[in-house]
């Protein structure tokens, strides 16, 4: 069995009392590779200036993660298939709600791919075939009760 892990350090500011809850989120996560990624919790769940807008917050991480593996089995898929893919962008979204005891999680995340091919694309059933296929093959995706849906943002002629 392969493991993964990440390091995620935070250390309260000296002078910070801490139990007024009024200490800065901002932490680092850091990865096996060398990585370190400066995160915080969302502004939009703890207010400035105890987070940092600009620091990825776990919320976005997780959009993120879903989005990225269901790229790299999109991308591996259309490989296969003998496509040539010059850009692959996706605008993704998550959306939080409250469950059915009232807590409050990640309901929904929204992939919304938008793939630039080289030479011959694929019509719309094969590339949504691809987008499925990625979809059912994605490990991150397999691994949470949020829905994810995937809105693929079909190119126009031109843009070849």
């Amino acid at each position: 069995m392969t493991t993964f892990g990440a390091t995620i350090l935070w250390n309260r500011d000296e002078g910070t009392a801490f139990t007024d809850n009024k200490y800065s989120r901002a932490h680092v996560w850091q990865f096996d590779g060398g990585a370190e990624v400066p995160a915080s919790s969302s502004p939009h769940i703890v207010r400035l200036p105890y987070s940092v807008a600009e620091n990825v917050d776990p919320e976005e991480a997780f959009v993120a993660s879903i989005s990225s593996c269901h790229m790299l089995f999109f991308l591996s898929g259309a490989a296969k298939a003998g496509f040539v893919i010059d850009e692959y962008r996706d605008a993704a979204e998550g959306e939080l709600a409250k469950n059915e005891k009232g807590r409050i999680y990640v309901s929904r995340v929204t992939l919304k791919p938008h793939v630039t091919y080289a030479g011959d694309a694929p019509d719309s059933n094969a590339e949504d075939a691809l987008h499925h296929s990625a979809h059912e093959q994605c490990f991150i995706a397999n691994s949470v009760i949020t829905k994810v849906e995937v809105e693929a943002v079909r190119r126009h002629p031109e843009e070849n």
